[in-house]
């Protein structure tokens, strides 16, 4: 395959660096874990956030007549209009320093860390890669940072290769267990972290515009269930991770998440309804 890489220049801009200060607030933290189909009531101000429910302090505000076509509020930061009209999200790191108390203000630092343009025999893309900062203003210390990596594509021509990622004959691990993710949680997902990208909303937008079989399951609501599920069922906390997003996962279809012990880490999946691994996320923990 001949593939050319360009490295695109990011001028020194305040618009490209953007600094919020957010409030984890007990009311979006009880949200999230109804959303969750979690008890709301079991959280109190002061207590640490859970890992993993740190989207609803990344928000973006960008005004309606600014997002761009595909619904998408931008990557936290203002980003050069590349002609890429597709958007995916490919790969998340996340280091955990401190947990961040419910009710404390968060001091968020969005960032561009790289642009990369790539020439390949399918045409352009380009991969950008976001950095945030978060830090507990009362405590003046770094709760921590997660970089996003997400692929910008030419216009669909047509239907969406959906099986990009290893197909599994027999799923199996340590912990197993299936989920069918409907239209609520999408919803809901999308409203708490003011996501109005239009592949995760709008139907018709996914199939004939993006070429998807249905509207497709955010990339991060997958870690999220993933990190929840290795939480609430097996009692381990992350202190990082590492996550591929390796095929896309659609509404009303299930998911099969998998957790297995591998040496001193834990290894996170997520294996669509054709059992072919769609998320693989690497977890090192606090554990001894």
């Amino acid at each position: 395959m001949n593939i050319t890489e360009e490295e695109i220049y990011i001028p020194s801009h305040s618009k490209l660096e953007s600094i919020r200060t957010e409030i984890c607030s007990l009311a979006s933290v009880r949200r999230v874990a109804s959303m969750l189909d979690l008890s709301p009531n079991g959280l109190e101000e002061n207590e640490p956030l859970p890992r993993g429910w740190q989207f609803i302090l990344m928000a973006a505000d960008t005004k309606r007549s600014q997002l761009r076509a595909d619904g998408f509020p931008g990557l936290g930061v203002t980003m050069p209009d590349l002609g890429l009209p597709r958007l995916m999200l490919g790969a998340r790191t996340v280091s955990y320093m401190k947990d961040i108390p419910i009710g404390s203000h968060v001091l968020r630092k969005s960032s561009i860390q790289s642009l990369t343009h790539k020439t390949t025999r399918t045409g352009p893309m380009a991969i950008a890669k976001i950095q945030h900062e978060l830090q507990v203003r009362e405590a003046e210390s770094l709760a921590l940072v997660e970089t996003q990596t997400y692929l910008l594509f030419p216009a669909s021509r047509g239907g969406v290769s959906t099986a990009s990622g290893t197909f599994t004959a027999n799923i199996s691990g340590y912990r197993v267990k299936t989920i069918v993710p409907d239209e609520t949680l999408l919803f809901q997902y999308s409203a708490l972290g003011f996501n109005s990208h239009k592949i995760h909303i709008d139907r018709s937008h996914a199939r004939n515009v993006e070429g998807f079989p249905d509207i497709v399951v955010n990339g991060g609501l997958v870690s999220l269930l993933l990190t929840d599920f290795l939480r609430l069922e097996i009692g381990v906390n992350p202190s990082s991770l590492n996550v591929r997003h390796l095929a896309p996962l659609f509404c009303g279809r299930p998911i099969t998440m998998v957790a297995n012990k591998v040496n001193d880490k834990w290894q996170l999946q997520a294996y669509d309804n054709r059992s072919i691994l769609a998320v693989d996320i690497e977890v090192d923990t606090d554990e001894f």
